[in-house]
């Protein structure tokens, strides 16, 4: 093959081997990181006994007479509770442009052993917290957890996985992110029944088991074959891996793949200034910055985080409100089966543009429901098969985010990026997504108290425009492998005029 040119059978099943129970094995454990991060994301402002203890400001006050309240501003105080919601990611928006450097120098996996046990740790402090700087200190340790375990999951799911069912296996962390979800709500639920108000101290100490799994299972797992051959590892010890995890002798052309990573990956003295500043990594940076922009401007995660208030405020009673938030996290876990089943068939476009479409119209029928029966003032009711309506439309809009922008939003930059500045690109896809989490979380309540039912237009005309943007710059990276996906760029009708044809023999020293 010559130096430098990549060939690809498009949409065609390359030769990787078989799938192998190792390959299984790991990347099983691997997306363990989705679980602990979907189970701190689920359900903390149902822990009204919590809130009384530490945050009792954030308590909201519920008024009797229902039908005269303005549904949109339902607390005088919501500083304290979404301060401490929403601190964690800032933690590990940190931690991961650290885990960056550490992933590249030290591996994948010892980065995952790093996220189970600070996050580990994390949990036995906020569970045993007996006051507010020992809960800080904890929810410090769980978004480092958090963070390492993003970028080190992600990338060496893409990594493990033969490209031909690379997108379903990188989906199991956003499978384990719902799975996680929708435990922390049925936890929090059934804690809540406990007697004598220590019901939150189980909820927050079952955050162990998901961090005893990861850490255990990471003692095992070997590292990715680019991540050896990046570190310096003898090419016969790395092949014997590959040939391994593919369960064939006939690696050849996808270890030479892996080669030519590698020489131009050492040729890189900043991966940051390489991703940032030359021009030929401008495809990959503009992803890396702007899929997870657009995947938190869908409006998910205000829902998500809020989920109990804003079925109370809508009109459910307290425990319907947890129901329904319980109902859409069955939801969003039945639907990322689908995403699974169909990434590697479909492809990843055609989940981004039907996703996008069906939250679209889901969020301008929400916003036009609300307006009709809220109005700007905020008062009214809703019937109980109006309530119902308005669930089955927040269950449908879930679906569609959990079949595209869910599971894609975290597969689509962990395996654009080239060897040489992947860990760089996956720390800066991890930092905005956190960042941008972190402002969601901060700002959702005060937006749908001031924007009232334009919070969800709002969030349509974000869908509109990203939908846009999938269908016009993002190309099919179905059945292709990690490593030779600058061919996809190089063949786009935009992005091509960055990807010169001989990429291995540019002077990387920039």
């Amino acid at each position: 093959m010559p130096r430098g040119v990549v060939v690809v059978v498009r949409g065609e099943r390359q030769n990787d081997g078989n799938i192998t129970n190792l390959v299984l094995a790991n990347c099983v454990i691997a997306s363990l990181g989705g679980l602990i991060f979907g189970y701190d994301s689920g359900g903390v402002l149902s822990r009204e006994l919590f809130l009384k203890k530490f945050l009792p400001s954030a308590l909201l006050k519920h008024n009797d007479e229902g039908d005269h309240e303005n549904i949109y501003c339902k607390s005088e105080d919501r500083q304290p509770m979404v301060m401490f919601t929403s601190s964690l990611y800032l933690a590990a928006l940190v931690a991961s442009l650290v885990a960056s450097t550490v992933t590249r120098a030290c591996g994948r996996n010892m980065s995952m052993r790093i996220a189970s046990f600070m996050y580990l740790i994390g949990a036995i402090l906020t569970a045993a917290a007996l006051n507010i700087p020992m809960l800080i200190v904890g929810r410090i340790l769980l978004g480092i957890g958090i963070g390492f375990a993003i970028q080190s999951s992600l990338i060496y799911l893409s990594e493990m996985a033969p490209a031909y069912i690379r997108g379903a296996l990188n989906f199991g962390f956003q499978m384990n992110v719902t799975i996680g979800i929708l435990l922390a709500n049925f936890v929090n639920y059934g804690t809540g029944q406990i007697k004598g108000g220590w019901g939150w101290r189980l909820s927050l100490a079952l955050a162990v088991i998901p961090a005893v799994m990861l850490l255990v299972g990471s003692l095992f797992l070997p590292d990715t074959p680019n991540s050896m051959l990046d570190r310096g590892q003898p090419a016969d010890k790395v092949k014997k891996m590959l040939q391994k995890i593919r369960g064939t002798k006939n690696v050849e052309e996808e270890f030479q793949a892996l080669v030519y990573a590698s020489e131009a990956a050492k040729k890189v003295d900043s991966p940051w200034k390489q991703l940032l500043l030359h021009p030929r990594y401008r495809p990959h940076l503009v992803i890396c910055v702007l899929v997870p922009v657009f995947q938190q401007l869908t409006g998910i995660n205000a829902i998500t985080f809020y989920a109990p208030v804003l079925y109370k405020a809508l009109g459910f009673g307290h425990k319907a409100s947890l129901v329904s938030s319980a109902i859409t996290g069955v939801v969003n876990v039945v639907a990322t089966c689908v995403s699974v089943a169909g990434v590697d068939t479909f492809g990843r476009r055609p989940l981004f543009l039907q996703g996008g479409v069906q939250m679209f119209v889901c969020q301008v029928a929400v916003a036009t429901m609300v307006a009709i029966k809220f109005g700007v003032s905020g008062q009214g009711n809703l019937t109980q098969s109006e309530a119902d309506f308005l669930l089955i439309l927040i269950c449908f809009y879930v679906a569609a985010f959990a079949w595209s922008w869910g599971p894609l939003g975290w597969l689509i930059p962990s395996e654009m990026c080239p060897l040489e500045v992947r860990s760089a690109g996956q720390a800066l896809n991890v930092s905005i997504n956190m960042l941008f989490t972190f402002g969601i979380a901060q700002s959702s309540l005060a937006m749908f108290c001031h924007l009232k039912f334009g919070l969800f237009f709002l969030f349509a005309g974000f869908v509109a425009l990203m939908t846009i943007f999938i269908y016009y710059f993002l190309p099919e990276t179905k059945n292709v492998r990690i490593e030779d996906i600058d061919s996809v760029f190089r063949e786009h009708w935009f992005w091509g005029r960055y990807i010169p044809d001989e990429v291995h023999e540019l002077d990387m020293h920039y």
